[in-house]
């Protein structure tokens, strides 16, 4: 039953780009507005999951600013990007590997939603992005970001990367905290299969990037961490931190030095 639901997905997923997708691609070229391809792959986001037998329960929506504002979100799943943005009514962005912008018809209909390809191995590429993305968090585009950098090998919370938090001190924008809970279980790691049940998706209160500046961005971090925390199970909470220092990678730097 899995397999047959996982199936469905994925067939759901090839008939939207070649009857929807495509089509939709060249739409957005010709008009210059990607509004409504990106409302309408929304709405397929949420038909997939239908299909998959995944509920989407959201927590807190309310607490979303009506402007631009960027969201912090724990990553446990391949699934958690489309299941956050397939609840938001606003359009938001991403910075996303450079390696998924480079895929055919993806990375077109991608870069036509001002997704931003990020290079973390260019620093002058990756500089670059994040002053782009910073322009757009000015002109009212929201971003979704994982600031662990990647996903959880355990499903507990990881520590924070600074490059969002930065940006969000520049542009003066407000972070939303979100918990992201069960996803995990509704995709396994190392796995394909899509299993049925429940992804929480918990929005936490903002936080005013505008009341820091670059020397207390670490209170910041802080912050939004402990909020994101505060909204997972026991089962996801982070590692004390001595433990966290202890699970922490070896920089790049070391491995060259040795």
């Amino acid at each position: 039953m899995l397999r047959l639901r996982t199936l469905l997905v994925v067939a759901f997923c090839a008939v939207y780009v070649a009857f929807a997708g495509i089509p939709l691609i060249f739409y957005t070229f010709i008009v210059g507005d990607v509004t409504f391809f990106y409302h309408t792959t929304m709405k397929a986001f949420r038909v997939a999951f239908k299909i998959s037998g995944i509920r989407l329960r959201t927590f807190g929506l309310e607490n979303i600013p009506s402007g631009a504002c960027i969201f912090a979100a724990n990553h446990v799943s391949n699934l958690d990007p489309p299941a956050i943005v397939a609840v938001l009514t606003k359009r938001v962005s991403v910075l996303a590997k450079k390696q998924v912008l480079q895929v055919p018809i993806v990375g077109t209909a991608l870069r036509q939603a001002d997704i931003l390809a990020l290079d973390r191995r260019n620093r002058e590429s990756a500089v670059a992005s994040v002053e782009r993305a910073i322009a757009y968090l000015r002109g009212g585009l929201s971003f979704l970001v994982f600031p662990e950098g990647t996903r959880s090998p355990d499903g507990r919370l990881q520590p924070f990367r600074k490059g969002m938090f930065l940006m969000a001190i520049r542009a003066g924008v407000p972070i939303v905290p979100v918990s992201v809970v069960g996803s995990q279980e509704r995709m396994r790691k190392g796995e394909l299969l899509l299993r049925p049940g429940d992804i929480e998706l918990r929005f936490g209160m903002p936080v005013d990037a505008r009341q820091y500046h670059l020397g207390t961005k670490d209170e910041l971090i802080a912050e939004v961490r402990e909020r994101v925390a505060s909204g997972l199970p026991t089962s996801q909470q982070p590692l004390t931190a001595e433990r966290e220092r202890d699970f922490a990678p070896v920089p790049e730097s070391a491995h060259r030095d040795n």
